[in-house]
């Protein structure tokens, strides 16, 4: 990609992030009447139909003015095409400068370690990633100190007195069985 292309592109991120932000939440129509309708979209049909036939008051419908920029659709909000990936195969196919990978959620531990190994490797970046930090035996031993602290302070507390509690409960039993 040349120069002049990222910049349109993120140019048109950037008009897609602030078009999204006026967009109205779509709704199906008289979701927020009937409990059984869920708010879920649904396009609505029938010859009275209010909503679509964009009747002032009623929710705005569907329709390709909400679009985005031709330029920013299906790219992942750091601007790079996201590619599904289940094995170390499908990297080969992969653009390091256009592409990311998303590795698929059925991927299990040994095979998803091989692909992340093999992307740094490519420098593909890698979109459900998240670098686990891992926790050292002084790190574990302090936050063991702390919790018993935190138990004196709730024995510190002032309980709630339960005969008061007890008290009310008889009396309200007393007065209905009065009652009837």
């Amino acid at each position: 990609m040349t120069a002049q292309d990222t910049a349109t592109l993120q140019k048109a991120l950037k008009l897609r992030k602030r078009m999204k932000k006026k967009k109205h939440e779509f709704l199906r129509q008289e979701s927020w009447r009937y409990k059984r309708l869920h708010e879920n979209w649904r396009r609505p049909r029938g010859i009275d139909n209010k909503m679509r036939r964009k009747i002032k008051g009623w929710p705005p419908t569907v329709s390709v003015g909400y679009r985005g920029p031709k330029a920013a659709r299906g790219l992942h909000p750091s601007g790079y095409k996201d590619v599904l990936t289940y094995n170390v195969a499908e990297l080969e196919k992969i653009n390091p400068k256009t592409q990311a990978i998303r590795i698929a959620h059925t991927v299990g531990k040994r095979k998803r370690a091989r692909i992340l190994v093999e992307a740094r490797k490519k420098k593909i970046k890698i979109l459900n990633f998240k670098e686990v930090r891992e926790v050292t035996r002084e790190e574990e031993e302090l936050v063991e100190e702390e919790k018993p602290e935190e138990k004196e302070e709730e024995k510190k507390a002032p309980k709630r007195d339960k005969t008061k509690h007890k008290q009310k409960t008889t009396k309200k039993r007393r007065r209905r069985t009065e009652k009837r």
